[in-house]
């Protein structure tokens, strides 16, 4: 689906046109045209390759889609692929935006994600001086748009696990708190997955061989850099932390094992003494002196109460019931 196709000149809008006006304004000095698509069809795609002269393979990659982030130079252009990431009834949605960068144009396609960038080109559009840079600025304020958008989610994320460790010391909670640190995990490696690659593309970006394209914004590719670098570093504290955490709730899993074991301990010792006394005095010899005594089986339950209630007591003291 089309979402616009607008042309722009020395920073200032020109005006929104029909795609079949592309060619005409690429032809006109100093202009550039911006499109941008939401889960286009193959015909759609096909029609923007022929517009833009498209590499086969960067098409083929933005029509398959699941690509890993990264930015690759085909000639004088650049693709570049970047997750979008939204939380969804606290569930992850990775989606993928594919900028295609010319001298003279963007086209930037979103797919599986309900993420819009409007305020992205209005932003462009309150700062002429800089959209005059060209396609290269586009580009920057698509991906630091991408970038500042995964902040809120690290937080969120932190925000889950700081609740898990309140009850990680809550008794009966351990398994719950085993299958939430791990869901957390998993969401952490998702975050991991779309950062770190995309830090690394961005690196090629400014300083030293810079594509053409990107010459005139390679401070604000930098910038970008520093935020994937804040990304990242919270990302591995996270999962650091989650680590750390999961080892502590299955501590406590073996705490609360083992206090069970002493317990089940405890009374087996307890049983055990009448259990004793009973196989002795219940021996069958003829000369057991106990047999003939008045006061022989009083004592005896007398006895095995009073050493049961000892033995209760010194469990108790210990710490084992």
């Amino acid at each position: 689906m089309l979402i616009n196709c607008i042309a722009y000149q020395d920073g200032k809008k020109l005006a929104e046109i029909p795609i079949q006006e592309i060619s005409t304004f690429l032809a006109t000095t100093d202009c550039f045209v911006w499109v941008a698509l939401k889960d286009p069809s193959h015909e759609e795609l096909e029609e923007m390759k022929g517009e833009f002269h498209l590499h086969d393979l960067a098409v083929e990659d933005a029509r398959t889609g699941h690509q890993r982030p990264k930015i690759e130079e085909y000639g004088d252009s650049i693709f570049a692929v970047m997750q979008l990431i939204e939380m969804v009834d606290h569930e992850l949605n990775v989606g993928e935006i594919d900028v295609f960068v010319g001298h003279n144009y963007v086209l930037s396609v979103r797919s599986r994600s309900q993420q819009k960038f409007v305020g992205v080109r209005d932003r462009c559009e309150r700062e002429p001086h800089l959209l005059k840079q060209g396609s290269g600025f586009v580009l920057y304020a698509l991906m630091d748009a991408v970038v500042d958008r995964y902040f809120p989610i690290i937080d969120a994320l932190e925000s889950d696990l700081e609740t898990i460790e309140e009850q990680i010391f809550s008794k009966g909670s351990a398994r719950s708190n085993t299958e939430r640190l791990y869901a957390l995990k998993q969401k952490t490696m998702v975050m991991k997955h779309a950062v770190f690659p995309m830090m690394e593309a961005v690196s090629k970006l400014y300083g030293g061989r810079v594509p053409q394209v990107c010459v005139n914004s390679q401070e604000y590719f930098r910038d970008v850099y520093d935020h994937l670098t804040r990304l990242n570093s919270s990302v591995d504290t996270l999962r650091d932390t989650i680590s750390a955490a999961m080892q502590v709730n299955l501590a406590m899993v073996t705490i609360e094992e083992n206090e069970t074991t002493k317990r089940l301990a405890a009374w087996a010792g307890m049983f055990a003494v009448p259990t004793a006394f009973a196989g002795i005095w219940g021996m069958n010899f003829q000369h057991m002196p106990e047999l003939e005594w008045y006061y022989g089986y009083p004592l005896a339950l007398f006895t095995i109460a009073a050493a049961c209630i000892f033995l209760y007591f010194q469990f108790k003291k210990s710490g084992w019931l």
